[in-house]
């Protein structure tokens, strides 16, 4: 394996991601609106000013919109996760994954380099939130939007490769709603996107904040509420990276042609 045959792959991978997204136009739409909705008229149900816990147990008293900016990136990665997981099935079912999975590279080259591709439309698409977002009452420190950067990357991964591992496992396009439903919203509402794990706890709600201690959505989501204030969360750092090579190490396992994906669809059910 040459660097060059790689770097040929990542480019021509990347390509074909942008190209795809750059006509279908809708995508990117769909992407800023819903969380500009959850800023904008979600947001106004609730008072102006917020007290969360940046550093336990200080409070910093913000704004709820500045709260839930990090919470909102993090929206736009998991469905950007989802999307490239639906993008998997179908070229799965118009045989295009499977003519890239015959390239001379290592298979977990090809998934690693897929993933890469949607995880640089997802920071991208991060970033024009960002720049949305900061016309409706959202404050961060400009060396803010650069120390996100790593971190929305990391998340990004994590998500995507959540993503590629679920498209092991939806054989059909029209399984994708299901997957809307028992993975992004149960990830989201259970997390600290919305609010703060404290006053989970405060409102007797201890169910609920076990289960978003355990989330991974809520690592990602404090690794990037940390990074806008120009802080590191270690913690969430290694639960997200953790996650990510775990979620694309059973990706990797489930693409394998004498394992995964192509032996189950040769059983009984496919004939």
């Amino acid at each position: 394996m040459v660097l060059s045959h790689v770097w040929r792959a990542l480019c021509a991978v990347t390509t074909r991601e942008v190209v795809k997204f750059a006509q279908q136009r809708g995508r990117l739409l769909s992407g800023i609106v819903r969380p500009l909705f959850w800023l904008v008229v979600f947001a106004a149900g609730f008072q102006n000013v917020f007290g969360v816990s940046i550093i336990p147990p200080y409070k910093t008293y913000i704004t709820y919109q500045t709260y839930i900016v990090p919470g909102l990136l993090g929206i736009v990665l998991l469905f950007n996760g989802m999307l490239s997981s639906l993008s998997m099935v179908y070229d799965r079912e118009m045989g295009v994954m499977r003519l890239l999975l015959t390239a001379p590279l290592p298979r977990w080259i090809l998934l690693a380099c897929k993933l890469a591709a949607g995880t640089a439309l997802s920071v991208i698409q991060c970033y024009v939130f960002l720049l949305i977002a900061s016309f409706f009452d959202v404050d961060f420190n400009w060396w803010g939007y650069f120390t996100v950067f790593p971190a929305l990357v990391a998340a990004g991964l994590m998500l995507g490769s959540m993503g590629l591992l679920l498209s092991v496992y939806i054989s059909q396009l029209e399984n994708f709603a299901g997957a809307m439903n028992f993975v992004i919203f149960p990830m989201f509402f259970t997390s600290s996107a919305l609010y703060p794990l404290w006053k989970l706890r405060e409102g007797g709600a201890e169910l609920v904040y076990l289960a978003a201690v355990i989330n991974p959505f809520t690592s990602a989501v404090e690794l990037c509420r940390f990074a806008l204030y120009g802080m590191f969360d270690w913690v969430s750092a290694l639960v997200v990276l953790g996650c990510a090579i775990a979620f694309f190490g059973a990706a990797m396992f489930g693409y394998d042609p004498q394992r995964g994906m192509i032996r189950r669809a040769r059983g009984p059910a496919a004939a």
